[in-house]
């Protein structure tokens, strides 16, 4: 790998493997870019044939490097630590972009992100690496200056956060728009009926509208409604995609995006509704493809 043109090769083959691990380690697609390109940096400064394994090497690199941010961002505080929805990955109801298919492998919804963005860095990072892409606990362990055991002990913890929170959406993507496409009309034509058969009983609705406006969290069929028909009476006009490969919507109004939408489906009813509604981060999103 002396030559330069095969160490960017190289790089690149592998580009689409490290934005996937950094996306699922800090739930922002900017700051995954970041920390590939900081990956890219550092391989250039360094010899590249003395990496033996650029693969291993490049992603024990983009690990470290999210791993400061993560633990730079809770010393900041620079997000909410209630709520928090991450970036979320647009696609049209007809398909998934190719490049965002490795994003998204695994089915990492925007459910289980936030499940993640509750474990602590280090259980982030360990259950990352081990249980999405298969890095021995051996490889995980120096790198939050751990033991083995201790590293496979921070990895638990993780998995047994996502078992109890459970936030696999219904498999059969038919059944998801079918229920979603009747949330969306519901909601919109105001029939409190419909809606109610369409929400599980206990169904969660959270928003997350930036810093500048106190997060909203919601419980129960009822309350739920109440926040649909308060944003349906905007105005807002709504669209069916794909939302990190289950189906969602996204709103707009006067022609501005107003919110992106993730919801779960389980058994034919809407368990969860997570909303995007910060300006500030929806203004980065690129949905030109989107006719409004």
């Amino acid at each position: 790998m002396a030559d330069g043109d095969q160490i960017v090769d190289a790089f690149e083959e592998q580009r689409p493997h490290l934005r996937a691990v950094a996306y699922r380690m800090l739930g922002s697609t900017g700051e995954a870019d970041d920390a590939v390109q900081e990956a890219w940096l550092r391989l250039s400064r360094s010899d590249a044939t003395e990496i033996e394994n650029l693969g291993g090497w490049l992603t024990t690199v983009v690990a470290r490097i999210c791993l400061n941010m993560l633990r730079s961002r809770r010393t900041r505080a620079e997000q909410p630590l209630d709520i928090h929805v991450p970036d979320p990955i647009v696609d049209p109801i007809d398909g998934t972009d190719p490049e965002h298919e490795a994003l998204l492998a695994d089915s990492v919804g925007i459910a289980m992100l936030m499940v993640l963005e509750t474990l602590s860095p280090a259980e982030r990072l360990a259950f990352v690496l081990h249980d999405m892409f298969g890095v021995p606990f051996e490889e995980i362990a120096p790198i939050v200056d751990r033991t083995p055991d201790a590293a496979r002990q921070l990895a638990s913890r993780g998995r047994r956060r996502l078992r109890a929170a459970d936030p696999v959406a219904e498999p059969d993507f038919e059944e998801q728009r079918e229920v979603v496409e009747a949330f969306v009309a519901a909601a919109r034509e105001g029939e409190f009926d419909r809606l109610v058969n369409v929400l599980h009983p206990d169904v969660v609705l959270r928003a997350d509208f930036g810093p500048d406006r106190d997060a909203v969290e919601v419980r129960g069929a009822e309350p739920v409604i109440a926040q649909a028909q308060t944003f349906a009476s905007m105005g807002a006009r709504g669209h069916i995609v794909r939302v990190n490969g289950g189906v969602g919507t996204v709103a707009f109004l006067d022609g501005e995006l107003l919110s992106i939408g993730a919801m779960r489906v389980r058994e034919g009813r809407i368990v969860e509704v997570d909303f995007l509604s910060d300006p500030a981060r929806l203004a980065d999103l690129d949905l030109s493809w989107l006719s409004v």
